[in-house]
């Protein structure tokens, strides 16, 4: 997946994917990177951060493979991660996208998030009713390198 980030669309809206950017999900407790696969191999990546109060957690990032880019791999990402059963129980998400991000507002504009207000930069996007998360407590931890 670091080869994803040589993109320059991709580095430039949420790289470097480096060591110190893995280091720190790695060991990070209250949210997840999930790896989404197809046929065997990453197709894409989602961050989420969790809201400690369960209110709405946060997507930090979708990072599709360039090449694969407009294909359906990102909203097929996102529908599995926000669906994953390991996340703390939620009333609905959030992602915040800079507001000169026009693709990634679009992208969430087409799977029905709403535009709310702008806060340092970030244009704050909320999913559709009806998608909230029901899942268990989840205890993450750190994770082995490699």
């Amino acid at each position: 997946m670091r080869a994803w980030f040589r993109d320059p669309e991709l580095d430039r809206w949420l790289g470097p994917l480096d060591d110190d950017w893995c280091a720190h999900v790695e060991t990070e407790t209250t949210g997840v990177q999930l790896v989404v696969e197809h046929e065997g191999r990453p197709s894409a990546l989602v961050g989420v951060e969790w809201d400690p109060l369960g209110d709405r957690h946060a997507v930090t990032d979708v990072a599709v493979d360039p090449s694969r880019r407009r294909s359906g791999v990102g909203r097929a990402a996102l529908d599995a991660a926000l669906a994953w059963s390991g996340h703390p129980a939620a009333t609905g998400w959030v992602a915040f996208v800079d507001r000169d991000n026009a693709v990634a507002l679009g992208f969430f504009g087409a799977l029905g998030w709403t535009a709310g207000a702008v806060d340092d930069g970030l244009r704050c996007m909320t999913s559709p009713p009806g998608c909230a998360h029901r899942g268990v407590r989840a205890v993450a931890g750190p994770r082995r390198r490699g």
